[in-house]
């Protein structure tokens, strides 16, 4: 709708993670000194948490786009709602091992078979698990488990867990003691400050084509970061929606008055209506 309007090339604030997007803000950057280091360690796991929305898919997507394609094999799992053995099915379906109606044993075993047969070939192997705060202790203990595969000199898969800032209470547990054993590098990614907001913002903006319209004023920028705390993703909602406006009412200058109705919109649309006319039982006793 609005890209036409505002001659720019793809939409600048899409929800989805997309690496070309990245912004190297001070906290991504050093998230991704230790996710490289770790990297460079070829070893273990390395643990990013973060809010709901702070970056965290993006920054490993980023660094997964940078890796040789002929030295790394990278699978993700996104559903993480999963007990043990449904966790060694998810692993071995991201690696297009066979899964279907196969017993742990057999499971453990094409996923050895796949590590060694990699290695071989010179590859490292490599799991990204997103949401990790949601998976139980004993699939946990089985990603634990995965890590024990290794050669003489060096183990055959390395993890990475992506979790919301619950799931580090969660390694804090007396059962998680082998499991934090494992871990090399950890990094919690904070929001973005005031300037990073705008920043990101530009930096979306300038990478989809923007050339200075619609022009965005500083009191726009403190409404937006005011809003959004400096969350990525919810930086994205309301710019998205801001433009969507700006294209409506011909707009090519964003100030706070703008920023605030969309907001206002925002924050009316998930306000539930408050219904007084309830019998005894919570349900509405009106009839038609």
């Amino acid at each position: 709708m609005y890209l036409s309007y505002y001659g720019l090339k793809i939409k600048p604030f899409q929800l989805k993670p997309d690496p070309s997007f990245f912004f190297s803000s001070k906290g991504h950057k050093r998230a991704m000194a230790y996710l490289e280091y770790g990297l460079s360690q070829e070893d273990g796991f390395i643990i990013v948490t973060g809010e709901v929305g702070a970056g965290k898919t993006t920054l490993m997507r980023h660094l997964f786009k940078r890796l040789e394609k002929d030295q790394f094999i990278a699978a993700q799992l996104v559903n993480t709602h999963l007990e043990a053995d449904d966790i060694l099915r998810m692993v071995a379906a991201a690696f297009g091992l066979p899964h279907l109606n196969a017993t742990k044993a057999t499971l453990l075993l094409e996923i050895e078979q796949f590590l060694r047969q990699s290695d071989k070939q010179g590859k490292r192997v490599l799991l990204l698990v997103d949401e990790a705060q949601n998976l139980s202790t004993s699939a946990l203990e089985e990603l634990r488990m995965l890590s024990n595969f290794q050669t003489d000199d060096k183990l055959l898969l390395q993890t990475f867990l992506l979790g919301q800032p619950e799931f580090r209470k969660t390694l804090l547990g007396n059962s998680m003691q082998q499991l934090r054993q494992r871990v090399i590098a950890t990094y919690h990614l904070g929001p973005l400050d005031a300037a990073e907001t705008k920043s990101y913002i530009e930096h979306r903006l300038v990478t989809a084509g923007w050339s200075g319209d619609p022009l965005i004023r500083d009191d726009a920028f403190d409404a937006i970061y005011s809003f959004s705390g400096g969350i990525p993703r919810k930086i994205n909602t309301l710019c998205d929606r801001l433009l969507i406006m700006g294209c409506l009412e011909e707009l090519h200058t964003i100030d706070q008055q703008e920023v605030n109705e969309v907001i206002q919109d925002i924050q009316q649309e998930f306000d539930l209506p408050v219904n007084t006319d309830l019998g005894a039982d919570g349900l509405n006793t009106h009839t038609v």
